[in-house]
């Protein structure tokens, strides 16, 4: 009589399975136990490793268990720092303002005060909505197709995802979707470079226009890449037009750096790539140095709430202050930015090339590393702008493949037909050979 072994990966996944809740998400993807975690390599539970191209959704700025972060922490713990605050405040707190401080615009920075939030991204999206909505007595607030701000009813309002929504009744009212600029599948049916510029001078039309049906926004919020959106990038001209529109219209202008900001497109923040100055800006993921924490970053003039108008039990966690102070102060010593570019470039390189060759690779875009390669069906018609069907399945059999192989990818996108990159800032340009031949033999695997 055989005796069949189960695995401990198994074990752990047939015990989450019975527990968790039914909403659980990655383990759907990645059937894993992770055990060790070090730079950009995961060791499951049977010993097996992997290149962690999800980085925690982009939260993992210096990869798992960095030496400068884990120094931060028992720092901390060796001097008997405190570890909860509430908004109280703290020497550690003190140093990670003034961090934060300094890696913003000059123009911005002298102007800024900062919101400590609950610890996740959602929580600062909301308390953003909530100061412009207090500052300005509107109601409206402008977003966009394709946007993801959170998870939260008042987040998943904002955000461009029907999926979530269609069983949650009583989203917020008051919330108007904009065309943004996605070249590939253009949302006037044009495509190229033109959709942005139909874009702005669309969205200038509507709020010069008496009869739109839109009340004076309190607010306008955009991601500068879109992230689960499917990587998309915004052009430079178009985020310069919503600057400029938004300010000749007294609109306070909120960017969404939750997945984007600290380093993740080549600079400290990815509205930088355009050279504005916004009006609010949301942290979280990178900002903690791997540990929960987010923050709302505001001009002064719309500091117009009351004492206790924002609050959160877990907006004091000075551990999370600790390890983004020292994520900070490496990225600046280290020129971090410059090698987050050069790899980015060379990335997004590296997989055009292959998509010469692979025609079911119909887009490739991106800044700095945060990248995405849509996956499309090439053998069916192509829409008005010249793009093919979306091709999730296929997608999801290269996920499958790569993580087969030993990649963790993630996608997104419309329809889920995009693989996403999301790597550590500091992956070595071996590392980025070895992920792109996994990648590689994982799309001809799928095709063949």
């Amino acid at each position: 009589m055989s005796i069949k072994t189960v695995s401990k990966n198994q074990q752990f996944l047939e015990q989450q399975s019975q527990r968790e809740s039914n909403a659980r998400s990655y383990p759907r993807r990645f059937p894993l136990a992770m055990q060790k975690a070090e730079g950009m390599i995961v060791t499951d539970a049977d010993g097996r490793e992997f290149y962690d191209c999800l980085a925690g959704a982009g939260t993992l700025a210096l990869g798992h268990n960095h030496p400068v972060v884990i120094e931060a922490i028992e720092r901390m713990l060796h001097e008997k720092r405190p570890l909860h605050t509430l908004d109280i405040t703290s020497e550690i707190k003190e140093e990670f303002v003034n961090e934060i401080f300094s890696h913003l615009p000059e123009e911005f920075a002298k102007r800024a005060k900062i919101q400590f939030c609950g610890p996740t991204g959602g929580d600062a999206i909301e308390a953003a909505i909530k100061l412009v909505k207090t500052a300005t007595g509107n109601r409206s607030i402008l977003s966009f197709h394709g946007a993801y701000h959170g998870a939260t009813h008042g987040t998943m309002s904002l955000s461009g995802n029907l999926s979530p929504k269609e069983r949650v009744q009583g989203l917020i009212p008051d919330v108007h979707f904009m065309p943004y600029p996605y070249e590939y599948r253009c949302p006037f049916g044009i495509g190229g470079k033109d959709s942005h510029r139909i874009s702005s001078s669309y969205i200038e039309r509507v709020l010069n226009d008496p009869e739109s049906g839109i009340l004076p926004p309190a607010g306008m919020i955009f991601e500068a890449v879109q992230g689960e959106g499917g990587s998309i990038p915004a052009s430079i001209e178009w985020i310069k037009e919503m600057r400029r529109i938004t300010k000749e219209k007294g609109i306070p202008l909120i960017i969404d750096e939750v997945q984007s900001g600290i380093g993740r497109t080549g600079k400290m923040f990815a509205f930088e790539h355009a050279g504005i100055v916004p009006d609010v800006i949301v942290l979280s993921k990178a900002i903690g140095g791997s540990l929960p924490l987010s923050v709302v970053i505001y001009d002064q003039d719309l500091d117009q709430w009351n004492p206790g108008a924002h609050i959160g039990t877990f907006r004091g966690n000075q551990m999370a202050m600790a390890a983004g102070t020292a994520t900070l102060k490496f990225i600046k010593e280290t020129n971090l930015l410059d090698h987050v570019d050069l790899l980015g470039n060379r990335m997004q390189a590296y997989l055009k090339d292959i998509q010469k060759n692979v025609p079911a690779i119909g887009d490739v875009r991106g800044r700095g590393l945060m990248i995405g390669a849509e996956i499309v069906n090439p053998n069916e018609k192509q829409d008005v702008d010249g793009s093919y069907p979306a091709n999730p399945e296929l997608a999801s059999l290269i996920q499958k493949n790569c993580f087969d192989k030993g990649l963790i990818v993630e996608t997104g996108g419309r329809f889920g037909s995009v693989i996403r990159f999301l790597p550590p800032l500091i992956m070595t340009e071996e590392q980025l050979e070895q992920v792109i031949a996994i990648f590689k033999e994982a799309v001809y695997d799928a095709i063949n």
